[in-house]
């Protein structure tokens, strides 16, 4: 077992029961020291036969305080990355990090994003489902087009970010 994935198993069965998942570690060094860099999320349900169409709350920064302090006693009472000290930072998914995986589309839903198709133009809209295989996106109209649903294999996709947005316009608003 690799010092990778002993420490990916130990962080998952420290978050185990607690709500949370591990979604990303890295471990970078830093002169003498190294950063460990750990990046949580909250654990979604099943995926049911219709996807996700419900937005995912956001964590609290009670939340990443509690998850730092379990990942930090984990990491004390292991072993696993040797003598060598280190510095934690454990945080949550930023809005600028890329979509890549089902749970991350899953994750924003009711988000705007822009996606890079594989063989063809991008696609700005909201996601208003995603499940195991795609995600629905709603791109509203424009001058020459009448708003549409978009479904998109994950496989077909290249990128996809959300798209930061300061004043949201929702369709209640006239």
């Amino acid at each position: 077992m690799t010092r990778d994935t002993g420490l990916q198993e130990l962080l998952d069965g420290a978050l185990a029961g607690s709500g949370l998942v591990v979604d990303e570690v890295t471990v970078t060094p830093a002169g003498r020291r190294r950063v460990v860099k750990v990046v949580v999320d909250r654990e979604l349900p099943d995926v049911g036969a219709d996807g996700f169409t419900e937005m995912t709350e956001p964590l609290s920064l009670d939340e990443i305080a509690d998850a730092t302090r379990t990942v930090s006693d984990a990491l004390d009472d292991s072993d696993v990355l040797g003598e060598q000290s280190y510095t934690l930072e454990v945080t949550s998914p930023g809005v600028s990090r890329p979509l890549t995986q089902p749970r991350h589309f899953q994750r924003n839903v009711g988000r705007l994003v822009t996606v890079q198709l594989r063989d063809g133009d991008p696609v700005t809209g909201r996601i208003t489902r995603a499940s195991a295989d795609d995600v629905v996106v709603t791109v509203p109209a424009a001058k020459k087009s009448p708003a549409r649903d978009e479904t998109i294999p994950y496989a077909a996709i290249d990128r996809a970010e959300v798209q930061v947005e300061f004043a949201r316009k929702d369709d209640k608003e006239s």
